[in-house]
């Protein structure tokens, strides 16, 4: 028995929410757990059944998935950093006394904008409870992230008259975002 038509709409139901080599292990160890039912004497809809009953509810399984989804650990833990960072950067900036650099008002605007963007894109993905895709979304943030933490970190450079003693915290929590952000993109990408 290469499958069975209740199993195949358990897998459509798992293939509408998780990524398709997921979904194709599932069904390897779905089908040699029908085929062990089989094997005990049971007909093929009880052997399916059964199978499906030992695997659990197709809400259930990708459920778990989602939850363990690389995309949403990652922006959970960039959420969780966050405010720390942000932190040390703001004390830095004021510091640094950021007004009296020449940067256009539109160019901080600008950043600000694209900065509460990437919040929510990583809370979408943070927050995701029954789509593996939309966990996804965590690799555009941590991508999104590192190039604005990359650009703050050429700002300081580029543009502050001195380097101001809260900078010895915030960049290196910036370059350690940015080290995680990049480490963590195969991990999230190939899942």
């Amino acid at each position: 028995m290469a499958s069975h038509h209740l199993i195949d709409a358990y897998l459509a139901r798992l293939a509408a929410r998780l990524p398709a080599h997921v979904v194709d292990e599932l069904a390897d160890g779905l089908i040699e757990t029908c085929q062990r039912q089989l094997a005990h004497g049971l007909p093929p809809d009880t052997a399916a059944r059964t199978a499906i009953a030992e695997f659990g509810t197709a809400d259930r399984i990708a459920g778990e998935f989602v939850a363990q989804a690389p995309g949403r650990r990652t922006a959970r833990l960039l959420l969780a950093t966050g405010p720390a960072v942000g932190a040390c950067w703001g004390i830095s900036l004021i510091a640094a006394k950021v007004w009296t650099w020449s940067v256009p008002v539109t160019v901080g605007v600008g950043y600000a904008v694209a900065l509460l963007s990437v919040i929510a894109v990583l809370l979408a993905a943070a927050t995701s409870r029954h789509s593996y895709r939309r966990t996804r979304l965590g690799t555009a943030g941590a991508l999104a992230l590192a190039v604005l933490d990359a650009s703050m970190l050429a700002a300081v450079v580029l543009l502050a008259p001195a380097v101001a003693w809260p900078m010895a915290a915030a960049i290196p929590a910036s370059l350690g975002r940015i080290g995680y952000a990049i480490h963590s993109l195969p991990h999230v990408r190939t899942s």
